[in-house]
């Protein structure tokens, strides 16, 4: 999961990640515009707890993505998808991933397991850029 997420409601649509990617990037910067140092605080909490430290970065996103899956959270689910295809991760990696996040969570999943795949797809098929790693502080 990550701070600031928006959009990824489940909708179908041709430019599914291009409004998720333009959502949370004005969103960021509104929230970011506020001079809340709490908000501030977590969400540079945030982006330093997914740069390369004893773990890669390839290993926390797939964290943040099972993580997300069981919480159920899709604009998270969507969001680190796309980190997780940026760091690197194959389709194959990734569904290793879900699988344990299916395993975890359950029958439940299933739902979010179905628009991450989605989401995979259009990112795969050149749909647009994902939302960019952790650009929010």
């Amino acid at each position: 999961m990550s701070a600031g997420e928006g959009s990824g409601n489940g909708r179908s649509g041709d430019s599914r990640v291009a409004e998720f990617t333009a959502f949370r990037q004005r969103m960021n910067e509104r929230i970011l515009a506020e001079p809340n140092q709490v908000v501030r605080r977590f969400f540079a909490l945030d982006t330093q707890a997914y740069q390369a430290g004893a773990l890669d970065v390839k290993t926390k996103e797939l964290l943040g993505l099972v993580a997300s899956l069981v919480l159920r959270c899709d604009d998270c689910i969507s969001y680190h998808v796309a980190q997780c295809k940026d760091a690197g991760l194959n389709r194959d990696e990734m569904f290793e991933a879900f699988s344990v996040g299916l395993v975890v969570g359950g029958s439940i999943v299933i739902p979010h397991l179905r628009r991450a795949v989605d989401f995979l797809d259009r990112l795969e098929a050149g749909e647009a850029a994902g939302p960019g790693a952790h650009d929010h502080g």
